[in-house]
């Protein structure tokens, strides 16, 4: 198997594979977890790696256990301007996600805190405690022009430590009592929790949810995406949130070619009859780390398919791994990416997908008052 895949990926030797992004985590170690290494991130001067001294020191190893660590953040709203994304701001009270979606394009991220995209991403976790108090303080400032808010474009925001520290949930509190609009979109069925404050938002045209269906095979979303929320009940918040008057969408993403592309049209289907609405897609992304961490996962778990798929993913990008081009890198290039759009869009329309698209409300913002010394000085100006 070592000699197959340094073949497949042009390498020399088996070394020479294990030198690009490390040795493999006993699969004890790493049980429920979704990428098989754990690299030094990018940044770092030096690379660190287990080694084994012949007598199976590392068999002794207790399971890969998530930590949490406490961040002190001093702003909360990110902006971002780029062209081809139809929200400018987000929050994300979550660094790392331990959903370990083998996929997902928000490792790297994890380099900057001096911490690998692989198994650190999904074990090694960050909370913004203050995510709430800043949200409110940022809103108030007078300057603030509402838009919609988007939650869940890095890291998910009901991953299982939100049952925990209940961030998404206060914020979602604070954007209420401002009458602020949210989009959500997330993987898990812990999204039905905060329905009560949802709906009501929804009700002002405030507040809408997308799910994020990969697969309705639950080996390959086991595999794929080991502690996120089975496709199952993921169909059912989709229902349950519909049912409670909530704008619900589906995102078929990512999709993957020769995984995942053939059950395009049974999603869609499946999440319109759960009474989704609206619906989107994403082609697969391989930047920086990911592109290691992804060709890991295909040789360990579709061997057969390996090199196939990875040529279908470089047919997509223009022979490359990944291309960042805004307005291509979310749906690709080439007959390929043409066939899957294609394909998408006669299954969304023929279903009913985006006969209404639902503009979120910003005319009803109420700022929240200010506090502390900004405010005192404006006060005495009376």
């Amino acid at each position: 198997m070592e000699a197959a895949a340094a073949n497949l990926f042009g390498l020399r030797t088996a070394r020479a594979l294990d030198l690009a992004s490390g040795p493999a985590i006993g699969e004890d170690r790493r049980r429920g977890r979704g990428t098989l290494t754990n690299a030094t991130g990018r940044y770092e001067k030096q690379a660190r790696e287990a080694y084994d001294d012949g007598w199976g020191t590392l068999d002794e190893l207790p399971e890969l256990a998530t930590t949490v660590q406490e961040e002190k953040a001093r702003r909360i709203i990110t902006r971002n301007d780029s062209p081809d994304l139809s929200f400018d701001r987000s929050i994300n009270p979550y660094r790392g996600c331990e959903h370990g979606c083998t996929y997902c394009f928000a490792r790297p991220t994890h380099a900057y805190m001096g911490l690998s995209p692989g198994l650190d991403f999904e074990t090694r976790l960050f909370v913004k405690p203050n995510a709430p108090e800043l949200l409110e303080k940022e809103l108030a400032d007078p300057a603030y022009q509402p838009r919609t808010i988007a939650m869940g474009t890095n890291t998910d925001p009901y991953q299982p430590i939100e049952k925990r520290w209940m961030l998404t949930r206060r914020i979602l509190e604070v954007l209420e009592r401002t009458n602020h609009p949210v989009g959500i979109v997330t993987k898990s069925h812990l999204v039905t929790r905060d329905i009560d404050i949802l709906a009501r938002m929804a009700a002002k045209g405030l507040a809408k949810v997308a799910l994020s269906v990969t697969t309705l095979d639950r080996k390959l979303a086991r595999s794929m995406e080991p502690r996120a929320a089975t496709p199952a009940k993921r169909l059912e918040a989709i229902r349950l949130l519909s049912e409670a008057g909530i704008p619900t969408a589906v995102l078929v993403a990512p999709i993957i070619p020769a995984v995942n592309d053939a059950e395009i049209e049974r999603i869609l289907d499946a999440c319109y009859h759960m009474g989704a609405r609206e619906a989107g897609y994403v082609l697969l992304r391989l930047p920086l780390e990911i592109r290691d961490l992804f060709r890991e996962w295909l040789v360990a778990n579709r061997p057969d398919a390996a090199r196939h798929v990875l040529s279908l993913i470089r047919d997509v990008r223009d022979g490359k791994d990944y291309d960042p081009t805004f307005h291509v890198r979310q749906k690709g290039v080439g007959p390929f990416a043409w066939m899957i759009g294609r394909r998408f869009e006669v299954a969304a329309q023929r279903l009913g997908f985006g006969k209404r698209r639902m503009r979120l409300a910003t005319e009803l913002f109420t700022p929240p008052e200010r506090k502390g010394p900004a405010a005192a000085k404006q006060l005495s100006l009376f």
